[in-house]
């Protein structure tokens, strides 16, 4: 499918069912003038295509579908727009904001019933012929296991347009995130994976580009194939690809955030630049009347997945990225979108069950986004093995528990043990859960810790989008402030809230920035913000917290009870007969049902062993003792040890500077607010 060059011609082979015509529009260099339209008159099946001998790399082309226009029916061709090529590996430049590429009259009082004759050649960046070969050497992925994964959430142009260190003509690329400098800060975070908000060519919704916007996170893809030229400095396939080769020889490996669940073509008012052209009653789920489309995902339109054609443009797109371009696995938008049927929601058939058996998709890393805006779209737990699933409510049961909210103990407990409620079934382990406090989608960690109201108005929208509720807590003052207490206190939330990310069972993910103390001034929904709202800043970078960042990575590396793929559930282990997990109050007692209910009780303790499930082979004899305290000064005492071991206390976020410090009594002092860890060591 796509431009495929054989060394002597390149043949174009496209999908349509409903055509009658396809046509191939070869262009000049430059893009601007069509030289050639050429009738793919070889058919078989519903894919389309034409050999044309002497064509090479670099030569620039484009679709045109001629059929019926009748947008009551589902039917949307029109032989005027010319439409990018689904399967293209790379796009020259930009979409151009203009009322040629609406497959109607934008002005007809008939809205999309009406049809529109201009050319739309102009305004739509050309598919462009590309060889994707490239000398990886002795390229390997890292291949981390998951247990051992550190996930760090960056955007492109966000992570590199302000950084000092990265020249400044490849700020803003693969190029230049790729740069030493990126690199070097992490490994020293100790970060092994890093997810990239979306790369795939997108085109930026028109109501933002009038109030002078773009989209900046690029949840809009219109290419499933190609990168997006916005991060390309000299428009090559090699700069990606450089670029995933330098992260795995820093042993990092590449995850991309893929849209596969919409397209950037919004409703039936949206401009019609590639699917809709080419076949919408295929590329589209469309509502009972035909003219209107079935959307769940809140963009416009919903792709159907339930078309073989469809379904297999997603495979080939997955298998380019991870043979041809070498990425690591996928992190999919709205998933829940990508398992409906016509029933529904179900995990075990369709684009799921399709993905699990495919032998090149199924050893890469897959995350879900386990919902969608549909009915029975949250679908957390849901995923099938080996599909790892961003968890929300990890994000909002440790905020409500640092806040101070009633209630918020027992769930910190549930979502320290890896949501083994959710998670522990038909066979997942408990990296199955991806645990963040902050991800784009959101407050910032520095935010989150210094407004109690989200303040979108740089968007435009009256400050009426962005995610609510978001359990933050300004600690006294709304936004920045010189008031030493509150910064203080500002930044040991912080700390808390990261040591209980690292010291959880489950896959930790960081925001890019949060390390640094990056704010977005409050803006909760910054997916416009193409600016220094939505980039990281560099310029004074909390290099304190980073180093605790750096420290909480280590300390989760060192002991392997902190990162266990097997649930904990309290039970006796077979090689010692110890549980291998012990919950406490303060005073050494262990929670009653009514502790476990009470709205006052804020300071949780908790022991942890190896997983009373561990084979005798593997079994570690790691000892942690840990305490969250949301609450005033606590007594703590300190679990018995082993004869010939003592607890040496590895953390104290009141006091992040404190090298580890062996503890003689069996009570300690921790601080008002704050968590504590204690190892058990030899004496």
């Amino acid at each position: 499918m796509g431009a495929t060059w054989d060394g002597e011609g390149v043949n174009f082979a496209v999908f349509s069912a409903d055509a009658t015509l396809v046509e191939l529009c070869l262009f000049s260099d430059d893009g601007r003038k069509e030289l050639a339209r050429i009738p793919l008159r070889e058919r078989d099946g519903d894919v389309w295509h034409v050999y044309v001998a002497g064509l090479t790399p670099g030569t620039q082309y484009g679709f045109r579908a001629h059929g019926r226009y009748a947008p009551d029916e589902g039917f949307r061709f029109n032989p005027n727009k010319l439409l990018i090529d689904p399967y293209a590996r790379r796009l020259s430049g930009k979409f151009r904001n203009s009322d040629a590429l609406l497959g109607y009259a934008a002005r007809s009082t008939r809205a999309d019933l009406s049809f529109d004759t201009r050319d739309s050649a102009f305004a739509v960046p050309k598919s462009i012929v590309t060889d994707p070969s490239f000398a990886w050497g002795d390229d390997r992925a890292p291949r981390h296991r998951r247990s051992v994964s550190v996930h760090y959430e960056a955007h492109v142009k966000g992570m590199t347009a302000q950084h000092p260190g990265v020249d400044r003509k490849r700020r803003g690329s693969f190029l230049g995130l790729c740069s030493a400098p990126i690199l070097d800060h992490l490994n020293t975070l100790g970060v092994t994976t890093v997810q990239l908000m979306p790369v795939m060519a997108h085109l930026d919704e028109r109501f933002l580009q009038e109030k002078g916007l773009l989209n900046y996170w690029g949840y809009q893809s219109v290419g499933f194939f190609a990168p997006d030229p916005r991060f390309l400095r000299q428009g090559e396939l090699w700069e990606f690809q450089t670029m995933v080769r330098r992260f795995h020889s820093a042993g990092i490996e590449v995850i991309l955030d893929v849209v596969y669940n919409h397209t950037g073509e919004g409703n039936q008012l949206g401009p019609t630049v590639c699917f809709r052209g080419l076949d919408n009653r295929a590329y589209y789920r469309l509502a009972d009347n035909p003219r209107f489309y079935d959307d769940v995902t809140g963009t416009g339109n919903t792709l159907n997945l339930e078309h073989p054609a469809v379904l297999r443009l997603v495979m080939d797109s997955l298998r380019y990225w991870v043979e041809a371009m070498h990425v690591d696995g996928f992190r999919f938008d709205l998933a829940a979108t990508l398992g409906r049927g016509p029933s529904g929601f179900d995990a075990s058939r369709g684009f799921i069950s399709a993905i699990r058996q495919d032998p090149v998709l199924n050893r890469v890393k897959l995350i879900a986004e386990p919902w969608d805006i549909g009915p029975g779209g949250y679908q957390l737990g849901a995923f099938p093995h080996p599909f790892m699933e961003l968890n929300d409510r990890y994000r909002d049961g440790v905020r409500r528990f640092w806040k101070g909210e009633a209630l918020a103990t027992a769930d910190l407990a549930s979502r320290l043990l890896g949501s083994a409620e959710l998670f522990d079934h038909d066979g997942r382990g408990a990296t199955s859960s991806v645990n963040f406090i902050t991800s784009h989608d959101g407050f910032t960690l520095h935010d989150l810790v210094s407004y109690n109201a989200k303040h979108n108005w740089a968007n435009g929208e009256e400050n009426r989008d962005g995610h609510e509720p978001n359990h933050s807590d300004n600690m006294g003052v709304e936004g920045p402030t010189e008031d030493t207490k509150v910064r203080t206190a500002r930044e040991r939330r912080k700390r808390n809230l990261l040591a209980t990310l690292f010291l959880s069972q489950g896959t930790p993910m960081l925001l890019a920035g949060d390390e640094a103390g990056n704010s977005q001034g409050g803006n909760n929904n910054a997916y416009a913000q193409d600016n220094a709202i939505g980039w990281v800043n560099w310029d004074r970078p909390d290099k304190a917290l980073t180093a605790f960042v750096a420290r909480l990575a280590r300390l989760r590396r060192e002991h392997p009870v902190l990162r266990q793929r097997l649930f904990l559930h309290a039970l006796p282990r077979g090689t010692d007969g110890i549980p291998d997990l012990y919950w406490r109050k303060p005073c050494g007692e262990t929670p009653s049902p009514e502790d476990w209910h009470d709205p006052a009780w804020r300071t949780l303790c908790v022991e942890i062993r190896a997983s009373s499930f561990t084979p005798a082979y593997s079994m570690t004899d790691d000892v942690l003792f840990a305490v969250f305290n949301a609450d005033g000064p606590a007594e703590v005492h300190l679990p018995d040890c082993l004869p010939d071991r003592r607890w040496t206390q590895v953390l104290d976020t009141a006091h992040p500077a404190q090298a580890d410090t062996p503890v003689a009594a069996q009570s300690v002092h921790v601080a008002p607010q704050s968590v504590a860890v204690f190892a058990q060591a030899p004496v």
